[in-house]
């Protein structure tokens, strides 16, 4: 257990988040219990923030930012303490997310974590360790907050008609990620197109890959394996990969016609119409 009198601010942004959220308690004169009764959370739980045993949501950092008047302060470095909670060979990519002016990935076995929604974040995470699974899904989801930006980047996302049908949590689960698919059918920078069965022999057979561009910096290649990263932004990989995905996506059906199919799986498949 971490001791709060020796808590080191430069061992990790959480243990500097919760250095600076006791010092802004303790400035206001306010005991952890008295902070937790004005932003309604328990006492129990602003103490394990401050010792850096939990990890702090948004919603916690902003409701604290408000009760302390720390300018947002921990709202702004809430981000950076969820990034630094991610596996470590993906922190490199969260980061290409936050930089990135426009990101094309296919994926082909389930929806980009960037579209996914808690529930299903939580069935993903959970199949094989259900261990600290609130705060891992809140890692995950943090993640989405980059849609949030002034300018957030545009989004392609080129999905395998499989990841509509691989049940993933169950029907409740699934009928609440593809009605969230279908809520950005008209969100120019979020755009979802579906690769169908009917498709055949396609440009990405050999896995999901994702593509970064950003203004003025090479373009980079992401693909992954088990519990490893691969960014590269080696010009012969970029420009191949750039070529698949332009090839992924004119094999895809349309925006318009991947709404309908997505909404026709979830009728059909999951047992709901939307209105």
């Amino acid at each position: 257990m971490t001791n709060i009198n020796t808590l080191d601010p430069g061992a990790s942004p959480l243990d500097y988040y919760g250095y600076e959220l006791r010092r802004y308690r303790e400035t206001a004169g306010l005991t952890q219990k008295q902070l937790g009764d004005i932003v309604n959370y328990t006492a129990s739980l602003v103490g394990q923030i401050e010792t850096a045993r939990k990890i702090p949501t948004p919603e916690f950092s902003e409701r604290v930012d408000a009760a302390l008047g720390t300018g947002g302060l921990l709202s702004r470095l809430v981000d950076l303490v969820l990034r630094s909670q991610l596996p470590a060979w993906f922190q490199q990519v969260a980061e290409l997310e936050v930089r990135a002016a426009e990101i094309c990935t296919f994926q082909m076995g389930m929806v980009h974590g960037l579209l996914q929604t808690p529930a299903y974040v939580r069935a993903v995470l959970g199949a094989l360790d259900d261990t600290d699974l609130d705060d891992r899904s809140a890692v995950r989801l943090a993640r989405q907050r980059i849609f949030e930006k002034e300018q957030p980047p545009v989004f392609w996302l080129v999905l395998s008609e499989a990841a509509l049908r691989q049940e993933i949590g169950g029907p409740e689960v699934m009928r609440g990620q593809l009605a969230h698919l279908t809520s950005f059918e008209n969100n120019p920078r979020i755009n979802i197109q579906v690769l169908p069965y009917t498709a055949g022999a396609h440009a990405g057979l050999t896995g999901s890959f994702t593509l970064f561009r950003f203004t003025g910096d090479p373009a980079i290649v992401y693909t992954e394996g088990y519990g490893s990263g691969h960014p590269t932004a080696n010009p012969d990989t970029v420009k191949d990969c750039s070529l698949r995905y332009d090839h992924l996506r004119a094999a895809a059906l349309s925006l318009r016609d991947s709404a309908e199919l997505i909404r026709r799986v979830m009728e059909d498949r999951y047992g709901e119409q939307l209105a």
